[in-house]
């Protein structure tokens, strides 16, 4: 069996053992660690997973013809991900990389129309769909884990506040969300930090509902939401947020994403980019999460960030990297998503959710062992439109009672 020879070289930790197509057992044994079975059902996984293992591994889970035997899906990937994070790329995987690269530019290519297809293949799905696994609030971004016992709605609530004390928002000021989702991060912007909010979506699901909840919390006039790309917003904005949606962008785009941010922010303006990052520099897209999650995403590399922000003409002035955050994330929802995954079935279908359940797995262990993190990134164009230290910022995301009983002991 080929794949024998991969699983040779990559398993130094716990214990695989692999049943074939024809039921005989390989046994492949590392230092103590987890011990995992699967078992594969289809002679075609005996060299798909060789020669294309991030593909066909995914594909076989969906399909049914690759199970995991005595354990979850979680436990086979999490044995996998802390042998790769041990061993390295293998040579295969090198070789099927290199390949990669030679087409990622293609592979990224977002002019609108095509921007637009690809944020409905994954953001126009039923929202139900995500009232299973979200958030109250649907945010489908990383939260921020003050500790690793925090509820997600806390966490979710603290990313928030943390966001919005970066943005140094003033009561009035004009703030452009770009990607704003299900609306929850303007609703909050407006309601607590009384800004006038723009939020603009390519996902009609998400407008929809945006609008409702602008609606039924009386803010309709502090916070309006519209479908366009960031491309053809007009106006100038004291505040530009952009929150997991740069990994839509492409590095073919990058140029056009900073310009954008630069032509519409005030002269004294602020800016805040939350996205997905990678720490070993620039890669490709896994071709599994391509195809059947984001198609046309990137998760860049500040390498590939930075030099662009440079020659636009902004200036970054903090720089936070969220490791675990998204870890943790995942976690809490793959937990409400199985928990719910019987709805998730009449909604769609057991392929359906395989897949699903494939894609949060796998992420959470990309964050994990795999060298994903979240970058923060602040700009503004003057070097003096923030503070000098950044003391403010823990200052500012304290919850307001925090403040008033901080300043009546000062006063005393």
């Amino acid at each position: 069996m080929l794949l024998a020879k991969l699983l040779e070289k990559l398993i130094c930790i716990g214990r695989l053992t692999v049943v074939d197509a024809h039921g005989k057992t390989h046994v492949f044994q590392g230092s103590d660690g987890p011990a995992v079975t699967i078992r594969l059902h289809d002679r075609s996984l005996h060299w798909t997973m060789f020669l294309r293992p991030d593909m066909a591994t995914g594909e076989g889970y969906m399909d049914g013809i690759l199970t995991v035997e005595d354990a979850d899906l979680y436990a086979f990937l999490d044995l996998i991900g802390r042998n790769m994070q041990a061993t390295g790329n293998q040579p295969l995987n090198r070789a099927t990389a290199a390949v990669s690269w030679l087409f990622r530019r293609l592979h990224q290519f977002n002019p609108e129309n095509k921007a637009q297809s690809n944020v409905a293949h994954h953001y126009d799905l039923s929202s139900a769909l995500y009232d299973l696994f979200l958030d109250s609030d649907r945010q489908y971004s990383c939260a921020y884990f003050r500790s690793p016992d925090d509820s997600l709605e806390t966490a979710q609530e603290q990313k928030k506040r943390h966001i919005a004390a970066k943005l140094l928002i003033e009561p009035g000021m004009s703030v452009l969300d770009i990607g704003s989702g299900w609306g929850g991060l303007g609703l909050h912007l407006a309601r607590e930090q009384s800004a006038q909010v723009t939020g603009v979506t390519l996902s009609k699901e998400q407008l929809d509902l945006s609008r409702r909840r602008a609606e039924d919390a009386g803010l309709a006039d502090r916070v309006e939401f519209h479908i366009r790309d960031y491309r053809n917003q007009i106006g100038t904005f004291d505040r530009i947020v952009s929150v997991g949606m740069f990994e839509h962008v492409g590095v073919v785009h990058f140029a056009e994403y900073f310009s954008a941010i630069r032509d519409r922010l005030a002269d004294d303006g602020v800016a805040l980019l939350h996205t997905i990052g990678r720490t070993d520099g620039p890669g490709t897209t896994n071709p599994w999460m391509r195809k059947y999650i984001f198609p046309g995403g990137y998760i860049p590399a500040l390498s590939e960030i930075l030099p662009v922000i440079e020659d636009i003409g902004l200036v970054v002035t903090d720089v936070e990297v969220l490791r675990l955050h998204y870890a943790e994330t995942l976690r809490h929802w793959r937990a409400r998503f199985l928990a719910n995954r019987d709805k998730a079935s009449a909604l769609y279908d057991d392929r359906f959710c395989r897949m699903w359940e494939f894609y949060l797995a796998g992420s959470e262990i990309s964050f994990r062992y795999m060298n994903c993190v979240v970058f923060q990134i602040q700009l503004a164009k003057r070097q003096d439109a923030v503070p000098l230290i950044r003391d403010y910022i823990t200052e500012a995301e304290r919850p307001s009672v925090d403040r008033r009983d901080q300043d009546s002991d000062r006063a005393a």
